[in-house]
């Protein structure tokens, strides 16, 4: 699913869909997806698009392409108007309902629905097997959670079989927490939908038939009423990139000395555009708990605790804390203009528990901290958000600024 607006991510998703930010330096949130299945040698992916869709068309059209001797791809399926319909997608359900029946010109026993923005690592052949084993009609992976957490998430209730029984969105911290505990987990756990779904072809179709347009708050509900509905428990690292202190804290957490997600596993990596780029430079600088992506040229004085993306440019003396680093689309091979910053981050700069987004220009002597602002500002140079100071992509502050 290639998202809506992405309203609680903004500004990242200003000039691009969520799946199409950036993570890690150099990848893209829905590489995390698309690669997931091709580790599960799922090899016929969908990808729904609606909203600020221009970047994610052309990073997935540019990174995914099978060899001629396979039947696999990576189709993208943009809202159109159809005899059918002359709507837009109006939610994650109405977006397969109108794309259905080219699911169907491969005549699939099972489809798998996914979102585009989350975070973690699955095999969903075993999900795949489970469904078989159970003769389920839907398989919905959950993730068990304490109780602190379970709250302002959709909640599901199993029996002793692991059959969805029911399931609450948001139930609060109180007393309707107490029947949806895990009967199988220890102490106060509950089992939290992931938004990740098996469903045998005809179930789906069946409970497409109707208006509805949500999975997670209109389908699920229904599909429990009238259909075998099991939950697939998940032990593994899962995080949902839904806002930008999420967004900022994932990010930070993949360059822990050992990160609950592991970039390195080579026996599952994660596929994302080939960009022949050159090693990074890194050069009389302090660099502590960092990623630092290929193509980079780092000159700053320390950088402690940050993802530095593609390309970026650092400039001497200036300092990085706690901080992600997007980069730039590009190479600037012409000599600076009279008057036009360069890209990158000026000499002498403060850098502080930030989100720099691709192709930002910062003067020489910048300080761009959150302190003293609160959450919602918004200027023309950057907005505060969970504590963390974002500046838009192709940002230009002049030198001397002070945030």
């Amino acid at each position: 699913m290639g998202g809506g607006t992405g309203s609680r991510l903004w500004p990242l998703t200003r000039d691009r869909s969520k799946p199409a930010v950036p993570i890690a330096g150099k990848y893209r949130l829905v590489d995390i997806p698309i690669s997931n299945c091709i580790q599960s040698h799922l090899r016929e992916i969908y990808l729904l698009t609606q909203f600020n869709s221009a970047s994610l068309h052309e990073h997935v059209q540019g990174t995914y392409k099978f060899d001629q001797f396979h039947r696999g791809f990576v189709r993208i399926l943009a809202a159109e108007q159809t005899p059918d319909s002359d709507a837009w997608y109006l939610g994650t359900a109405d977006a397969v309902r109108k794309s259905f029946n080219h699911f169907l010109d491969s005549q699939p026993d099972l489809i798998v629905v996914l979102s585009g923005d989350q975070l973690y690592r699955m095999d969903f052949q075993e999900v795949i097997q489970q469904h078989l084993e159970t003769s389920a009609d839907v398989t919905i992976c959950t993730k068990p959670i304490p109780r602190e957490e379970a709250g302002s998430l959709g909640i599901m209730q199993v029996d002793s079989s692991n059959c969805i029984i029911n399931f609450v969105e948001k139930p609060g911290h109180g007393e309707a927490l107490d029947p949806l505990r895990d009967p199988k987990g220890e102490g106060e756990q509950y089992l939290a939908s992931m938004g990740i779904y098996v469903f045998s072809t005809s179930a789906l179709q069946s409970v497409l038939s109707s208006d509805l347009r949500d999975f997670g708050q209109d389908i699920i509900p229904v599909a429990i009423e009238t259909h075998r509905v099991y939950s697939f428990r998940f032990e593994g690292f899962w995080r949902d990139i839904g806002t930008i202190g999420s967004f900022w804290e994932t990010n930070l957490s993949l360059a822990d000395p050992v990160p609950d997600f592991n970039l390195y596993d080579a026996s599952s990596p994660i596929y994302t555009h080939m960009r022949f780029l050159p090693p990074s430079k890194v050069l009389n600088c302090i660099t502590d708990g960092c990623l630092i992506s290929e193509g980079s040229i780092v000159s700053g004085k320390s950088i402690h605790r940050a993802v530095v993306g593609i390309r970026s440019v650092i400039g001497e003396g200036t300092v990085v804390e706690n901080s992600v680093i997007m980069g730039a689309d590009y190479f600037e091979m012409r000599a600076q203009v009279a008057g036009v910053l360069p890209l990158g981050i000026g000499r002498d700069c403060l850098i502080r528990n930030a989100i720099i987004d691709k192709n930002a220009r910062i003067g020489d002597g910048c300080i761009l901290t959150p302190e003293g602002k609160p959450d919602g500002t918004d200027t023309e140079f950057y907005s505060v958000r969970d504590g963390v100071i974002v500046v838009p992509k192709n940002t230009v502050i002049p030198a001397g600024t002070v945030l």
